[in-house]
């Protein structure tokens, strides 16, 4: 049995995308549609419905994008603790006015 990176795919509701891809990548992916569907006994896949799962596993497994995205986050997380503080005067710290 051979060691694929993806296993069953999921039925799940998608999202349209367009995209075009070489000849090449096309007929890649049609044979890794059929090792998949042979080695998880699967009916025949649609190689369109392993686009969505091969890139969430690049991108699981991209540490570098890992990386860049909890930066991205944790200053995206404190940003948003500093508008919280805000008042409506713009005066970090201060306790809104009620009146």
């Amino acid at each position: 049995m051979a060691k694929l990176k993806l296993g069953p795919i999921a039925d799940d509701k998608p999202v349209k995308l367009t995209v075009e891809l070489p000849a090449t990548v096309h007929r890649d992916l049609v044979a890794y549609a059929e090792v998949l569907a042979r080695e998880t006994r699967q009916a025949k896949l649609d190689p369109a419905k392993l686009i969505a799962p091969m890139l969430t596993r690049f991108m699981a497994t991209d540490r570098g994008f890992a990386q860049a995205r909890r930066s991205h986050e944790g200053r995206g997380r404190a940003a948003a603790a500093l508008s919280h503080s805000l008042d409506r005067t713009g005066e970090p710290g201060s306790a809104p006015s009620t009146g």
